[in-house]
């Protein structure tokens, strides 16, 4: 950065991984928002396609835009080496094959300072590849609200996804928390952690952010093994938990939310691949062994009917009716 050129005051962050026939869709829904005053990194993290190529003629074309190229350290890997190239006081992560809605950035800075919080959450909408929304996740919360975390306990019960957040830096730089590289479940791991260290958050109840659901991703990946990684998550964060001695203050929400990843999310994924993978009987003893009485959480009607049949039918092993439901559904 030259010498009188101002700092950006928000890095947005975009791992770049072979999405070459994303990529352009996701940059320029960058560059049209209507606040102007960030930076955009591409951090190519060893596409073997044209992505870094592609990045490249990006980067020459507008001058916000940086391109750090890198070996392959996964999508955790990717976005810490943005964190540390980042010069911005707010961070904004945004996945390659998804784009954002022009305004998200004005409105989501706006809300953290008005707030003067550490994070701002906001929902995000699921999108199929040819932009037909298939849901909605918003949160429960007051909307536009100082929420103090340590009072709004449910601020851990929000989607963990990294990317339908505004994050302060220091919450990164000063804490040394990063995300972790070549796994699944990245975000779980991270903003569960960054939630500990903030003072205040604050929930925007504007949908800014269009995931794409894709053959690959993690909601689609029909590698029934590879769920086992949700474990090394939770044993992660209850681990974190206790390390800072925040376990039994926080043990309702981690409660909750083993039940709501590992028992319902995890089981459904890998018996819809195959019933009697051993990994179903295995999160099932590690919810219980954690949370031996998790069914009194006072966090479970807020699963609403369907999840809680689903749970219902977990308990009784009825793999099958589970699968079934889901084909009805299509």
């Amino acid at each position: 950065m030259s010498e009188g050129t101002k700092k950006p005051e928000v890095s947005v962050i975009v791992p770049v991984y072979n999405v070459e026939q994303y990529l352009n869709k996701c940059v320029d829904s960058i560059l049209a928002q209507t606040y102007g005053g960030y930076e955009l990194l591409l951090i190519d993290d060893g596409s073997t396609d044209a992505s870094g190529t592609l990045c490249d003629r990006l980067g020459e074309k507008d001058g916000r835009i940086r391109v750090i190229h890198q070996e392959n350290e996964g999508l955790g890997g990717a976005r810490n080496t943005g964190i540390e190239a980042s010069l911005g006081k707010w961070l904004f992560f945004v996945d390659s094959d998804d784009y954002l809605e022009p305004g998200i950035l004005e409105s989501a800075l706006q809300a953290a300072k008005q707030a003067e919080a550490q994070v701002v959450l906001f929902p995000l909408r699921s999108v199929d590849e040819a932009g037909n929304t298939i849901s909605e996740v918003r949160e429960p919360l007051p909307a536009g609200q100082a929420l103090k975390v340590r009072e709004h306990k449910d601020l851990f019960l929000a989607s963990p996804c990294a990317c339908s957040k505004l994050y302060r830096a220091s919450l990164f730089r000063d804490t040394g928390v990063r995300f972790p590289s070549r796994v699944w479940y990245e975000d779980i791991r991270t903003t569960l952690k960054l939630y500990l260290k903030a003072e205040k958050a604050v929930y925007l109840d504007e949908i800014g952010y269009n995931y794409l659901l894709r053959e690959g991703s993690i909601t689609n990946n029909r590698q029934a093994d590879r769920n086992r990684e949700i474990l090394d998550a939770f044993e992660d964060v209850l681990a974190y938990f206790r390390k800072v001695g925040k376990f039994r203050e926080y043990e309702d929400e981690l409660c909750y939310l083993t039940v709501f990843h590992v028992y319902l999310t995890a089981c459904v994924r890998v018996l819809r691949i195959d019933r009697h993978h051993p990994l179903l009987s295995r999160f099932r003893e590690y919810l219980y062994g954690e949370f031996p009485n998790w069914k009194e959480n006072p966090y479970l009607p807020r699963l609403g009917k369907r999840r809680k049949l689903i749970l219902w039918l977990l308990e009784r092993k009825q793999y099958g009716l589970i699968d079934l439901l889901f084909r009805l559904k299509g």
